[in-house]
């Protein structure tokens, strides 16, 4: 059961993460703002997967 808790709990955390990165875009000034956010949030992506 701890695993299907485990897996819940880190899809609503991706899903957290997602909608916070969709809002920064949002609010980005620049288009190179918001290269550096994706830039960031990838960074962040590959270091949590492996």
């Amino acid at each position: 059961m701890s695993s299907v808790t485990s897996t819940w709990r880190q899809r609503r955390q991706a899903s957290r993460t997602r909608r916070a990165l969709d809002k920064a875009l949002a609010r980005s000034s620049s288009p190179a703002m918001r290269d550096d956010l994706l830039t960031l949030a990838n960074s962040q992506f590959n270091t949590v997967v492996r």
